[in-house]
């Protein structure tokens, strides 16, 4: 009986101190609570598909094909160690790039203001790869195509 109310104890002082931290992730830089989503677009024009293949350390998201206004997109929490980083390969007829999609930010927020905190809209146009600034409510070309 003793060891049980020793470990319902532990458990209760475990959430209790979880929980502190979680209310006060914004003193904890390395603690990113944010459920973030990420959403990989064909804005291609001329009916083209899209294929794209993203994956992080840990989740290979596998193989997608986008007919035109296709929406490929999955959410996460950063990992505890704030190291969450996706990384996506996209390829149209010849046209390939290879560009990260998220990335911890210790430093810059870019990508955070870009994505206003919570989602990331990247979008594959005819000249390359573009993120929507969503504040701004516009699209801003930051990786051509290779070819």
């Amino acid at each position: 009986m003793r060891a049980l109310k020793g470990t319902v104890l532990f458990y209760l002082c475990a959430a209790l101190a979880l929980s502190i931290i979680l209310e006060s992730s914004a003193k904890w830089p390395g603690l990113d609570t944010t459920n973030w989503h990420v959403h990989v677009v064909n804005g291609l024009g001329g009916q083209r598909q899209l294929v794209v293949h993203c994956w992080s350390d840990l989740d290979d998201l596998g193989f997608h094909t986008l007919n035109p206004g296709g929406d490929f997109n999955w959410h996460f929490h950063v990992n505890l160690p704030g190291t969450t980083k996706f990384t996506c390969d996209w390829r149209a007829g010849n046209q390939h790039a290879l560009y990260p999609v998220f990335w911890r930010e210790a430093r810059h927020m870019w990508l955070r203001t870009h994505c206003d905190w919570k989602a990331c809209f990247w979008i594959a146009k005819d000249d390359g790869i573009y993120l929507k600034n969503v504040p701004a409510g516009r699209d801003e070309l930051i990786h051509p195509w290779e070819t």
